[in-house]
């Protein structure tokens, strides 16, 4: 151990990472019960024997500097330490309490997370999970979430990520608009009818056109950017629309259109921090969103670690230590 390393107060770092946390010196006065000078006299005291500067102060308020961000994540993990050792210490150590933050798209968050999401309840009743139902990729870098569910694969050197499947998508219409419009029989039959579509629906127009279905941009009689609304626009018969088939062979009085055409598929992937190493609750929430996920999707190529995004060795030795 070099000692002569550790030359900060835990009062000062934990001074720090109150004032990230709630954003300013007044909000971490009140979260650690102190008063604002206090706050104030700590950081600079840490600034000082760190010799960096934490913390930008202007008239717009505070921010974090590119130092600051960068030892946040250390700055979380000794809380988390601390945490540990006082629930230790009254033999506490095996509860896991807290809050998660998950964010995902609003359609997966209302559609699939809360079967997902339920073994949750049983297995760790005292986490807490807050849903952030975003189209948006949450920035996990600046804790916008714990954990993000995305679609693409993620490039941020810094994060933990897992491939944990692939879900496939197909045309699907309500029973009662096919039997109001008829059933097409072609894919260019399928051109004539009624499409929904997202906030760009011009999007879905080429690779539909590669599948031999001419659709024009006349066809979107309804477009919307909430995947939720689009869904449920599906379901009142306003015409056919790209969606996932876990949800759509789900829900009864909804129908593939043309079932011989090829179904497009789209990655789930899970990232978070690396302190997915030291915090037991972000822990056990992924654990359970990578298996439920994975048993609604197809399998990544070569296994279901195959394909593991940034830090993918991290990744595995986290999953190792488990």
């Amino acid at each position: 151990m070099n000692w002569q390393a550790i030359s900060f107060d835990w009062n000062q770092v934990r001074a720090f990472l109150a004032v990230a946390e709630e954003g300013s010196f007044s909000g971490a006065a009140r979260a650690l019960k102190s008063t604002q000078p206090t706050i104030g006299r700590q950081i600079s005291a840490l600034e000082a024997s760190l010799s960096v500067t934490l913390v930008e102060r202007s008239v717009r308020g505070l921010t974090l500097t590119q130092t600051g961000r960068e030892l946040l994540d250390h700055v979380r993990a000794m809380a988390e330490a601390a945490t540990l050792i006082s629930l230790s210490a009254d033999g506490r150590s095996q509860e896991v309490t807290g809050e998660v933050t998950v964010t995902a798209t609003d359609l997966l968050s209302a559609a699939i997370l809360p079967a997902v999401l339920e073994p949750l309840r049983l297995k760790a009743p005292g986490v807490r999970v807050r849903l952030v139902c975003s189209n948006d990729l949450s920035n996990l870098l600046e804790r916008e979430a714990d954990i993000a569910i995305r679609h693409v694969r993620p490039d941020q050197p810094e994060l933990i990520a897992r491939h944990v499947g692939d879900f496939r998508a197909s045309l699907y219409a309500a029973t009662s608009y096919l039997e109001r419009a008829g059933r097409p029989r072609t894919p260019r039959e399928v051109a004539d009818h009624a499409f929904v579509g997202n906030a760009d629906p011009e999007r879905l127009i080429a690779p539909l056109h590669n599948q031999g279905i001419p659709v024009r941009p006349e066809n979107f009689v309804m477009s919307t950017e909430n995947g939720v609304v689009a869904w449920e626009l599906v379901k009142h018969g306003y015409g056919v629309s790209m969606q996932p088939e876990p949800l759509a062979e789900a829900e009864p009085g909804i129908e593939k259109v043309l079932s011989g055409l090829p179904s497009p598929e789209f990655p789930i992937w899970l990232a978070t921090h690396r302190e997915l190493r030291t915090n037991r609750r972000i822990r056990i929430v992924f654990d359970i969103l990578a298996a439920g996920l994975a048993a609604k999707a197809r399998p990544p190529l070569g296994g279901a670690d195959a394909g593991r995004g940034a830090t993918s060795d991290a990744d595995q030795n986290t999953r190792n230590e488990a």
